[in-house]
């Protein structure tokens, strides 16, 4: 990153709440079953110019089986200053098909290609929802 502060938001308390992941968790609860959910890997949300983004990956049991899970990205921007304030825009879209442990080593390699001090946290379902 370049000069001046970090934009990066602190995970609050508890990683994965806050208006703009509720809003993602409503979003991914319309698209699936939250039992269905096996991982949730959340990347830390950025802050700049009145707006906040974040990004998390979401995988999916496959009724297919063989230890490969569906992947979905889910994105967030969430006005947090000004008029629109708590305006929000959600995209969730899926993305691929893999073996859980593949996935788990992109999700901790993440940091390396991105330049990030910390990987992604990863989280079960319950971290959004009572399953």
């Amino acid at each position: 990153m370049g000069a001046g502060s970090d934009p990066r938001v602190p995970f609050p308390i508890a990683p994965g709440q806050g208006p703009g992941w509720a809003k993602v968790a409503a979003a991914v609860e319309a698209e699936m079953p939250p039992a269905e959910i096996e991982t949730i890997y959340l990347f830390r949300p950025i802050k700049r110019e009145g707006r906040e983004w974040g990004t998390a990956v979401v995988t999916r049991k496959t009724a297919e089986g063989g230890g490969r899970l569906r992947v979905y990205t889910a994105k967030y921007m969430l006005t947090v200053r000004g008029k629109d304030r708590g305006q929000a825009k959600v995209e969730l879209s899926e993305v691929g098909l893999s073996p859980a442990e593949v996935l788990a080593q992109v999700m901790l390699a993440t940091a390396d290609r991105s330049g990030e001090s910390e990987p992604p946290v990863e989280m079960g379902p319950r971290a959004w929802y009572d399953v």
